[in-house]
């Protein structure tokens, strides 16, 4: 009897910590860096993971850097090997906090909340600062955001017979349904 209320307490404290974390395993970023008049350079990678701690408004982000797409394999070549190094840096990840976050005030309309917290890159942190749209969903949240990087910031170098093709100035867009997870 002693080792079934300890195993229902352990998984009942299991259980009631999960709830306090939402996540995906299927966020999208997208990014594009086109310059008018050129080739479109565009990517997405639908594999981020992404969780948010709605109890501390904590956030973490990971994104595989060869989870993204082009529509152009050559580019998506160029993006692997000479931009992003992705065998020498496979991950870009982003830790950070949701400003004035109350999961209990998140409504089904949104809310536009600021989000600050860290970006690595290429091996090169960034402190950045973006505004993204949470709403409540059935299964959990949706956190919508666009927002702008520098190339410079993450020592990406665009070499000079393309640097006419590529903005240096990247728009990035994420698309996260994040949902409760059972253990």
């Amino acid at each position: 009897m002693k080792k079934i209320l300890l195993l229902s307490l352990f998984l009942f404290a299991n259980l009631m910590f999960a709830q306090d974390k939402i996540l995906t395993k299927n966020g999208k970023i997208t990014f594009e860096a086109s310059v008018p008049a050129f080739e479109e350079v565009k990517a997405k990678n639908e594999g981020v993971t992404c969780i948010i701690n709605t109890k501390t408004g904590e956030i973490a982000s990971l994104a595989m850097v060869k989870g993204f797409r082009f529509k152009i394999a050559l580019m998506e070549e160029h993006f692997n090997e000479n931009y992003i190094e992705s065998d020498k840096y496979p991950k870009a990840t982003f830790k950070g906090m949701i400003d004035n976050f109350d999961y209990a005030k998140v409504t089904k309309e949104g809310k536009t909340y600021t989000i600050r917290g860290k970006m690595e890159l290429h091996g090169k942190s960034k402190d950045i600062t973006i505004t993204a749209t949470l709403k409540k969903t059935a299964a959990g949240l949706s956190l919508v955001s666009n927002f702008t990087v520098n190339t410079d910031d993450f020592d990406i170098d665009i070499p000079s017979v393309v640097s006419k093709k590529v903005s240096k100035k990247v728009n990035v867009t994420l698309d996260f349904n994040l949902k409760y997870h059972q253990q």
